[in-house]
């Protein structure tokens, strides 16, 4: 097939991963009626895409029962060691996790049983070790503190420090948006936590809203660390308890580079934190499909809608850090979460500048100003045209074909600031020159127009030159002072 063949064929599976397939035949007889070879290869796409979309909506704990079969299953009141089990709180790919009692030193502990495929083999079980030495010495306070590694024959327990409270993931789902002063702080909260594990060579390679806890007292702890992967100096190479290879992590929640099979860095963790974030700001997946596999496709081929186009009422540092976090490439993300920090804490010097500030109000009462006067401007030349006949021709012309220019970038503009606030700022930036040179050059032909008038018609020749200047001014005075208020304080 061309070129274009493969781009209507991309064009329509795209559209396509949505729809039933007991209705994607007729659609295709609708949409690639003239060309049957394109039909055939989104039909044949759409089928496996469905077949591969049941294997991925699988729950894994189905898929590997046998990791964890009843025989690993501990009841309320067993002794594990030290620990007493009270009850079964949570299980994964990764083992299942009670809320037992140390009794040791009498403290709730959470003690995860990792199933034996994790640490039957010698070489994993010394990578389990190694890892979790390195995570027990992550000592944050927004970072759940691993207490202990315990080996216990051929069984391996992680206990961990227990956190009451509430998922983010439950947050999400109450339907409860948070404020932006809330969405900062939890941004900010996760950030410095995450800075931490960067900071000595951890990669948490899981984080996703179920992996947030808020404890009952408004802190955050990011907990599991149980895919984590350690790579620094004093650790040598990367170094992971999963086989080399495997994709590892939550889909939904996963890099492009880990899609793809790579490991994933802290980079890796950016774009996790960028994509729980907008969620937890807006309440929607910023990839959103009704397949694993298509959100799997759009997190490798789609560009989300910016965040502020949601919220309105989000800081500007925080939607542009949110943006930057979710970019494709790793090398155009932040390289760390001390990087998204650093971001984030831009937060107070442009808070008045979100767009829901009364000057910002007033930049945007600017713009739909300008695109009046440049009708008025239009309809001026019209009429100068009509009493008089030579240069005012040429004028009218050139007027209609500068306002026309100029009330587009402006159009540009308005929709920009609404709907993709974090691209905003280099769409005004480029915008000013033309507009600078636009309105000038009307603001001239209108005043020599005004001039042409005068001797015969003194009022509307004064109105007319008015007019230019009005423009001219605003553009130069008025504008400057509006959007420096709105955006560059």
């Amino acid at each position: 097939m061309t070129d274009a063949q493969w781009q209507r064929v991309r064009d329509l599976f795209d559209r396509g991963v949505d729809r039933d397939l007991a209705d994607v035949t007729a659609w295709l007889d609708v949409e690639a009626a003239d060309d049957p070879d394109v039909q055939a290869e989104v039909a044949s796409l759409l089928r496996h895409h469905s077949q591969a979309g049941d294997f991925l909506a699988e729950p894994v704990t189905a898929r590997v029962s046998h990791l964890l079969s009843d025989d690993a299953r501990f009841e309320a009141g067993a002794a594990v060691g030290p620990y007493t089990i009270q009850r079964e709180i949570g299980r994964g790919g990764m083992g299942r996790v009670y809320l037992a009692t140390d009794t040791r030193l009498g403290r709730t502990v959470a003690l995860k049983a990792l199933p034996p495929a994790v640490v039957d083999d010698p070489r994993q079980r010394e990578r389990l070790r190694r890892e979790a030495r390195a995570a027990a010495a992550l000592t944050h306070p927004g970072i759940c503190t691993i207490y202990a590694l315990e080996e216990m024959g051929d069984d391996v327990f992680i206990a961990a420090e227990y956190v009451e409270g509430r998922t983010l993931r439950e947050e999400i789902e109450s339907g409860v948006r948070p404020s932006a002063d809330e969405l900062t702080t939890t941004a900010r909260s996760l950030a410095d936590a995450l800075a931490s594990a960067h900071a000595k060579g951890i990669t948490h390679r899981d984080l996703k809203p179920e992996n947030i806890m808020r404890a009952n007292d408004g802190r955050l702890k990011i907990l599991d660390f149980g895919l984590a992967i350690v790579q620094s100096e004093s650790h040598g190479p990367a170094t992971r308890v999963t086989a080399t290879g495997a994709i590892i992590g939550t889909p939904a929640y996963m890099s492009p580079e880990q899609l793809n099979g790579a490991t994933g860095d802290a980079r890796s963790d950016v774009f996790a934190l960028g994509v729980l974030l907008y969620e937890y700001a807006t309440g929607e997946h910023p990839f959103a499909a009704q397949t694993l596999l298509a959100l799997a496709a759009r997190i490798l081929e789609s560009e989300p809608r910016g965040v502020q186009g949601i919220r309105r009422d989000l800081p500007l540092a925080v939607a542009m850090t949110i943006d930057r976090s979710l970019r494709k490439a790793p090398a155009d993300r932040f390289q760390s979460a001390s990087e998204v920090l650093d971001s984030l804490g831009n937060t107070s010097a442009v808070q008045a500048a979100t767009p829901v500030t009364h000057v910002a109000r007033w930049w945007r009462a600017h713009q739909v100003t300008a695109l009046a006067l440049y009708f008025a401007s239009v309809v001026t030349a019209w009429g100068v045209k009509e009493s008089q006949h030579g240069w005012p021709d040429t004028l009218f012309v050139f007027v209609g074909v500068a306002a026309a220019i100029a009330g587009v970038f402006r159009g540009h503009l308005l929709f920009t600031e609404r709907m993709n606030r974090s691209s905003f700022d280099a769409e005004r930036r480029r915008a000013e020159p033309i507009t600078l040179i636009v309105d000038t050059l009307i603001g001239l032909a209108l005043a020599f127009d005004g001039w042409q008038l005068a001797a015969a018609r003194p009022v509307a020749g004064l109105l007319t030159i008015a007019l230019g200047v009005g423009v001219a001014l605003a553009r130069l005075v008025i504008e400057a002072s509006t959007t420096k208020g709105a955006f560059e304080n």
